[in-house]
């Protein structure tokens, strides 16, 4: 489906915060007849299964009714007590069937999409009630689609169900001399059999349809690249602002980086690219920790401090490199590194004594 938003295809696929915000006005993919398939089929097996129940029932109601029609009264004063009598009796013949039937129906639509608790199919709207989208609806690829599938449906159920009653035509006519319970198993059989095949039929239908109205509503909330970009940016942010975000937070990082160095006890670099430095002090820490490191610009800034500080320098290149890819700011020191680091400590606390 080509549809054009401001010049533009939708071409991509819906991304997850589109289809959540569909499925919160109520627009899902959804078929109408996998409930219609559920149910039915659900209602074949409880029929299957309580069978000899129903009909027991059914038999005790029309001998009940039948047999007692010279003794049975309908006055004012007998009515209320016939009346809850037929529906207690109508109840214990239905209700199996009907609990059956609505905790699948509820179930079937469930499993589609979820639950959804949503006012927005309901509210008035008066593009609704328009006349003119109304009448191009009739000719749209759904509407067409619907009446394809209506005429598959009422054509195939229909040729079942003839060919049903044909089979059963000849067993009709002795039926008329049997008594009421072999002439209501003979039609439960065959309502049974027509329903079956009728249900196999609308679940292979339903099957088709779902797949159909999933990728139709998968086309149609395809969006266009731009819709796609400015959905980005609302969800993650402008990408300009994000990055001017991160070099302000790089920057002050920095700062306070730079702002640890003058208490460094020793700056080891490469000599030039690379200044490492290093602070140990033996009362707080298990280990040297590195408090900062830079390369190129950063390297060259923290050498002029440790000069500004008269911190020492030393020039030890494989320290530096293994210090500079190993250790993250803040970090002790790896424990493979002690000894070439202590070694570089001795050097400058040996220094520092002889200054003083």
């Amino acid at each position: 489906m080509a549809e054009e938003t401001s010049g533009q295809e939708k071409t991509e696929k819906p991304t997850t915060r589109r289809l959540s915000e569909a499925k919160k006005k109520g627009d899902v993919a959804k078929s109408q007849e996998i409930p219609s398939a559920a149910v039915l089929l659900a209602s074949l097996l409880t029929l299957f299964l309580t069978g000899p129940y129903m009909l027991n029932q059914c038999y005790r109601l029309l001998y009940h009714y039948l047999g007692g029609l010279h003794t049975t009264e309908i006055t004012v004063d007998t009515m209320n007590s016939v009346t809850m009598e037929s529906i207690q009796f109508m109840a214990l013949l239905t209700g199996p069937l009907m609990i059956v039937i609505v905790i699948v129906a509820i179930f079937a639509n469930v499993s589609q999409f979820g639950f959804i608790f949503t006012t927005e199919k309901i509210t008035p709207k008066l593009s609704k009630i328009d006349p003119i989208k109304g009448f191009a609806n009739l000719f749209s690829k759904q509407m067409l689609a619907q009446t394809v599938k209506s005429i598959a449906k009422i054509l195939l159920i229909g040729f079942v169900a003839y060919n049903e009653v044909k089979k059963a035509l000849p067993s009709i006519i002795p039926l008329m001399d049997q008594e009421p319970y072999p002439i209501l198993a003979f039609m439960g059989k065959t309502a049974f059999w027509i329903f079956l095949k009728s249900a196999i039929v609308i679940a292979l239908l339903a099957a088709a349809d779902f797949v159909f109205q999933r990728w139709q509503f998968l086309e149609k909330m395809k969006m266009t690249k731009q819709e796609v970009k400015e959905e980005a940016k609302q969800t993650e942010g402008d990408p300009l602002v994000r990055g001017r975000i991160r070099s302000i937070q790089m920057e002050m990082a920095r700062q306070r980086m730079m702002a640890d160095v003058p208490t460094a006890d020793v700056v080891i670099t490469n000599p030039t690219r690379l200044a490492i430095a290093l602070k140990y002090d033996t009362l707080s820490m298990s280990a040297p920790k590195l408090i900062a490191k830079g390369a190129g610009v950063i390297a060259h800034r923290i050498r002029e401090l440790a000069e500004e500080h008269n911190i020492p320098i030393v020039e030890d290149k494989p320290l530096a490199w293994a210090l500079f890819k190993s250790t993250k700011l803040g970090e002790i020191i790896p424990e493979n590194l002690f000894q070439a680091v202590a070694e570089v400590l001795a050097y400058v606390y040996n220094l520092k004594r002889k200054s003083a």
